[in-house]
């Protein structure tokens, strides 16, 4: 028999070797899980003055400063993370002789958290270990991540990104051997999420679920949690940003976004990653914001190359079928999401059309660009950056033809 002309499942291997614990209240058992890793002195990299706007994160470094542990904390200033960030992570691990870390709160603390890590174990700061061969070697301490957000998922991912203010570029690194040993995730903690957050965090998620299955190295594993958290998020997303003390919509999103880590981990990003990116490496804009910036018109031509994936996530979000089976549907229901979270546009970050050319020579230089299901020209990024500059109300925007 010739399987020559027969279509079989392309091979592949996954491997996520993260302990995954979830559940409300769940955070309040770190001091075990450390403990089980074999810890004693801890350090907790949080977000800074985090307790004083969100009780259940007060209420878990009281649980953890009353352990028994020794336990030690830096706080991480607000915004995405910059080597100056990861230096001083570095350095805190090295002075305080940690045997294990935990990461609470946002990606950004995660990201952090991974990044230091694996510089404190190669004695180097962040730029040398980009100047370098850049190995990573299996990690000597352990990470516990703590999401506070429902966003990235860098709680379940093997992947850090790192700012350079003055290069006005970002780093992004990726290892298995980066991602933490456990994933504590307690929706509880993202409760105090205010509406904006949980928007630009929930965008994020959502579209590294879609990025998923769209990316050319999909998998059948990474599309099956990547449907799932479509699922999960596509209605959750909005009733929290409406109402942030919706347990059952905060459940959702913290398991979705969860799922899209892992997902993302199986596949991968794609252009919408790029081209967030480069908006953020040019602005400074938040992850989540920068993305969801770029996200419709990105689903907008990529839907001419994979209808077909972009019509199953469509079914999984449980949108109604309109007969156009194109993608379409996706497409204006991402464009409806933005317009009921009131999300930004371009023109607001103060991009005008004299950025066009930076902007699309920041997103071609990106990795995740590589991974859409068809190469990407430059007139098509351009075209995309252009539509999203023009966007002016969302209340008025339909998916394009």
């Amino acid at each position: 028999m010739t399987i020559d002309n027969i279509s079989t499942i392309a091979p592949f291997g996954n491997h996520l070797p993260v302990r995954i614990t979830f559940g409300e209240g769940s955070a309040h058992r770190l001091p075990d899980l450390l403990r089980d890793a074999g810890a004693q002195r801890v350090l907790v990299l949080t977000d800074q003055g985090i307790e004083h706007h969100n009780p259940a994160v007060a209420a878990v470094l009281t649980t953890l400063s009353t352990s028994g542990l020794t336990v030690s904390r830096l706080d991480k200033a607000p915004g995405e993370p910059t080597i100056e960030m990861v230096d001083a992570a570095t350095a805190s691990m090295t002075s305080e002789s940690v045997d294990a870390i935990v990461a609470l709160g946002g990606g950004s603390v995660i990201d952090t958290a991974k990044a230091a890590r694996l510089c404190h174990q190669q004695g180097l700061t962040f730029g040398e270990f980009l100047d370098s061969a850049r190995t990573y070697p299996a990690p000597a301490v352990p990470l516990i991540a703590v999401p506070t957000t429902a966003g990235t998922g860098s709680e379940v991912s093997g992947g850090a990104v790192v700012s350079d203010p003055q290069a006005g570029r970002k780093a992004g690194i990726a290892h298995p051997n980066m991602r933490a040993q456990y994933a504590v995730v307690d929706p509880v903690l993202t409760w105090s999420m205010p509406p904006v957050m949980t928007a630009n965090t929930g965008i994020d998620a959502l579209a590294q679920a879609m990025a998923a299955v769209i990316a050319k190295v999909r998998t059948p594993v990474g599309d099956a949690i990547a449907l799932e958290a479509v699922r999960l998020m596509g209605h959750s997303l909005p009733a929290a940003y409406r109402d942030g003390a919706d347990a059952a919509a905060r459940a959702d999103m913290a398991c979705g976004s969860m799922m899209a880590g892992l997902a993302m981990n199986i596949s991968d990003c794609a252009a919408e990653h790029s081209l967030g990116q480069a908006i953020g490496g040019l602005t400074g804009a938040p992850h989540g914001l920068t993305i969801g910036l770029v996200l419709a018109e990105t689903l907008e031509r990529e839907r001419h190359h994979v209808p077909d994936r972009m019509e199953r996530i469509a079914d999984a979000w449980g949108l109604p079928a309109d007969g156009t089976a194109d993608g379409s549907r996706l497409v204006g229901a991402v464009r409806r999401l933005l317009s009921d979270l009131q999300f930004p546009v371009l023109s607001d970050l103060g991009l005008g059309a004299e950025h066009l050319d930076r902007l699309t020579d920041l997103a071609l230089s990106d990795y995740f660009i590589t991974m859409a299901p068809q190469p990407w020209d430059r007139a098509e990024v351009h075209q995309a950056f252009a539509r999203a500059l023009a966007t002016r109300d969302r209340g008025l925007v339909t998916a394009a033809g």
